[in-house]
């Protein structure tokens, strides 16, 4: 039943662009070439970024709308190929906790879990709390980083209740089978998953309707975005989609084979703004913020003391 907002959506689709900028001081400024249009005004709090994993997060207070505002980066263009080839062999061979009959991948899974990203993001939302009161929470991802944000607002509404998170992610593949889809649609209702036309991401890793538990799941609730061509008339559609997840006749009525499609949404750029390895520039001076922390090949640009606020009860 949550209603799919379309402003809204174009906002956050701007947030989860921003999230690959590479210029580490022009991001934790805000002043990137991405951190214009409709985000003007956001204060970031923290960006962590695992080098290693070539993973990238932040957080930080929105203006409009009033909120804390929590992105992930997706994968790197230059290997963006290799990664949706890997998406046909990812298997279910985690058992989500809690959930015995809930299986997700690990791949997946320990990108958020296990690894730093967590641990500063619910840090950080904490040091939100506490400075500006108790702001509802935005959770936004593209591609890799929208199964990431999944896991992330799966997590929060957990520990802090549905009523506090809402999710949207652009382009995100599958990340568990049809018992986790049931049990994120229980837990994450405040949901909405973006596609785009035949991007091939989100066909995958394949469902097979057939394998019944044994099979990758979508949760709820698609919105799919296509063109229609009519005489000279182009049409931009925002389909709603049902609440099952797998709706024939969203994205799954096409094949996804398009790696263009995946790359931009309400025709905002989602990828990197480097090509090459896993780049990331940090300037001279960053006297406006706080802590910049280095350690374990993981990069923290912080704007409070870290030692200050240890995460409560994680």
């Amino acid at each position: 039943g949550y209603s799919y907002n379309s402003t809204l959506a174009h906002i956050l689709v701007e947030y989860a662009s921003a999230v690959y900028t590479s210029d580490l001081t022009s991001l934790l400024k805000w002043t990137c070439p991405r951190c214009e249009g409709h985000t003007k005004g956001f204060q970031m709090i923290e960006i962590i970024v695992d080098v290693e994993k070539c993973l990238q997060a932040f957080v930080g207070v929105a203006p409009d709308p009033r909120s804390i505002i929590i992105a992930f980066r997706g994968t790197q263009e230059h290997s963006a190929s290799n990664w949706i080839e890997d998406l046909f062999w990812k298997q279910l061979d985690v058992t989500y906790p809690g959930m015995p009959d809930a299986m997700v991948h690990h791949g997946f899974y320990s990108a958020y879990y296990n690894t730093t990203l967590r641990h500063e993001i619910l840090k950080s939302v904490q040091w939100a709390w506490k400075t500006y009161g108790r702001l509802p929470i935005n959770v936004v991802g593209h591609s890799m980083g929208g199964a990431l944000a999944s896991f992330c607002a799966l997590d929060l509404s957990v520990k802090w209740g549905s009523h506090k998170v809402q999710l949207i992610t652009f382009g995100q593949p599958r990340v568990g089978n049809p018992a986790f889809a049931e049990y994120f649609n229980e837990q994450v209702p405040r949901t909405i998953r973006v596609t785009h036309e035949n991007d091939i991401v989100p066909h995958l890793p394949p469902y097979f309707y057939y394998l019944g538990e044994w099979t990758y799941h979508h949760f709820a609730r698609e919105v799919w975005l296509r063109e229609t061509i009519v005489g000279n008339v182009v049409t931009r559609n925002e389909t709603v989609c049902d609440c099952s997840g797998e709706d024939p006749t969203c994205s799954r009525s096409v094949y996804g084979r398009s790696v263009a499609d995946h790359l931009e949404y309400y025709g905002v750029n989602l990828h990197a703004d480097s090509r090459g390895t896993c780049q990331f520039v940090i300037g001279a001076s960053n006297s406006a913020y706080g802590d910049i922390l280095q350690f374990d090949g993981t990069i923290i640009l912080s704007r409070y003391p870290q030692k200050r606020y240890p995460v409560e009860s994680i």
